[in-house]
């Protein structure tokens, strides 16, 4: 697994910052926010610094509903979404990679969650992440 390279405390992840680290992953990273902010303008993300894993995330949020976290790698950033076993069925029927519906299914409890994690290298990786913020706000 890639390393997150915003570990400085004292560094806020301006706009500026996380670009210099995402290079060719930059393009993907605007689709991913232009879409958010045309189709889910009222989904909200704030960056936070995280003692227990070292670095900053961003966290998007609608009202109090977590959406996604994000986090920032050399070269490329990953968006995490966690979901109950109830959502499962959702994911199935889901028009999302059948590796991603794979690791769902297959990946390891944290209590009643799982994690889905995507790294975005190509436009196909950003359909499955707006997919999965669509289903998301959807669910209770």
């Amino acid at each position: 697994m890639d390393t997150p390279v915003l570990t400085d405390k004292r560094q806020f992840p301006t706009d500026a910052v996380v670009a210099s680290h995402l290079g060719k992953s930059q393009t993907l990273w605007v689709a991913f926010f232009d879409h958010l902010h045309a189709v889910h303008a009222d989904v909200l993300g704030e960056w936070r610094y995280y003692a227990d894993g070292k670095s900053w995330l961003l966290k998007l949020t609608r009202k109090s509903k977590t959406v996604c976290w994000i986090s920032i790698v050399e070269g490329a950033f990953r968006i995490t979404f966690y979901f109950t076993d109830k959502a499962a069925p959702a994911i199935a029927a889901s028009g999302i990679a059948a590796a991603l519906k794979e690791q769902f299914t297959t990946g390891k409890a944290y209590g009643k969650i799982r994690g889905l994690t995507i790294v975005p290298k190509r436009a196909r990786d950003i359909e499955d992440a707006k997919a999965l913020v669509a289903l998301k706000l959807t669910l209770k």
